[in-house]
């Protein structure tokens, strides 16, 4: 695979549709092309103690930002036509299901998802100790430093697709 968009999410609380944060890795050609990362204000707009200990982010790192709408539609385009790529996709693709739901936004037949967390484990199997994203990425030589952080994490998921994908 050379051409997708890696794409991670971060959570406010327990709900699907609290997107607080995301990062997005488009890789065309099998080089990176493009990097995002925004805030969005989530919906419900409230904070689960164990969410903040995961991710770091609160109350007033999002309270000015933007609605997850205004937010996709500056993503929306720049990764149009590309599958989608996530360390255990089916929580991205929930998050990202829910949001469209919460929004009343019609979601678009051609988003795709695939999965490095299932990539790894057809790929890797038991020489690993887990597949969880920091191991994964240890193991394809990427060294992900801020675990948690959207981005961070997009980019060690694109880092992984283009090694085992």
């Amino acid at each position: 695979m050379t051409d997708f968009a890696a794409i991670d999410f971060e959570t406010a609380n327990g709900e699907r549709s609290s997107v607080c944060s995301v990062g997005v890795v488009v890789v065309r050609g099998g080089e990176v092309t493009d990097r995002v990362y925004r805030l969005i204000r989530p919906c419900p707009d409230y904070y689960n103690y164990w969410n903040t200990q995961v991710h770091g982010l609160t109350q007033a790192d999002t309270e000015e930002a933007p609605s997850f709408p205004a937010v996709w539609a500056d993503i929306a385009p720049r990764i149009a036509g590309l599958p989608l790529v996530a360390h255990n996709s089916p929580f991205d693709e929930s998050c990202l299901r829910a949001v469209f739901r919460t929004y009343g936004m019609d979601y678009p037949d051609e988003y795709v998802f695939h999965c490095t967390c299932r990539a790894s484990r057809r790929v890797f199997g038991r020489t690993l100790p887990n597949h969880q994203l920091h191991t994964v990425a240890a193991r394809c030589g990427y060294d992900l430093t801020q675990h948690h952080h959207a981005l961070a994490d997009a980019e060690a998921c694109a880092w992984i697709a283009r090694e085992i994908l």
